[in-house]
């Protein structure tokens, strides 16, 4: 991990929806899954169900084989302006609740070199297996959460826009939100900074 510059934040980035123009995951759920699964599911996070827990059911929606699937997203995922530069500059960590084997396709297409912290899928026939890294529960949010990345990293500033940025976002020193993390941080009265594309993400 190269460190950052003296007085400088680390930097910490979400990948879907904040990276990503669109969620990578829902646009393959929407393309090769069960959207009306997708739709069920997503009201149950963090009520009767864990992130974890809803994205291994979604995920097992999906049939395809996995080249067919990065091939789709290759021509249809679009990555906010910004992103190259701001890699170059700041030379982030990407903290995903998503996947390698979805992740890495992109930023090759991309010709970006970044450090990621994803999970992995199988993409099996009879239904995509997530393979999650073994985690102990958050003691502030009780599941496994996006803070265990962060661990030792020191000061950080984190740019996100949804459910698995929440918990992670609120041990940043300075946040970046948009669209669900920004109504989140919003409801609770906490202070953040938004974003529409990734020029917007200015760590002094």
């Amino acid at each position: 991990m190269t460190p950052p510059k003296a007085g400088e934040l680390a930097l910490v980035l979400d990948w879907d929806g904040t990276v990503t123009e669109t969620d990578t995951l829902h646009l393959v759920i929407a393309e090769f899954g069960d959207l009306a699964v997708f739709r069920a599911l997503e009201d149950d996070i963090g009520r009767r169900l864990t992130l974890r827990e809803v994205i291994a059911c979604e995920m097992e929606t999906v049939t395809a084989p996995l080249d067919d699937v990065v091939c789709w997203l290759l021509d249809t995922v679009r990555i906010r302006p910004g992103f190259a530069a701001l890699v170059e500059r700041h030379d982030p960590l990407i903290v995903s609740a998503g996947f390698h084997e979805l992740i890495g396709p992109v930023l090759e297409r991309e010709g970006v070199q970044a450090r990621v912290v994803a999970n992995h899928v199988t993409a099996d026939p009879a239904g995509w297996r997530a393979v999650f890294p073994p985690a102990e529960p958050c003691p502030v949010c009780g599941e496994p959460c996006k803070r265990a990345s962060v661990v030792g990293l020191g000061p950080f500033a984190y740019a996100g826009d949804g459910v698995s940025d929440r918990c992670v976002s609120l041990a940043a020193d300075v946040v970046f939100a948009r669209d669900g993390l920004a109504r989140y941080l919003d409801s609770l009265g906490a202070p953040y900074r938004p974003f529409r594309d990734l020029r917007d993400v200015r760590v002094e």
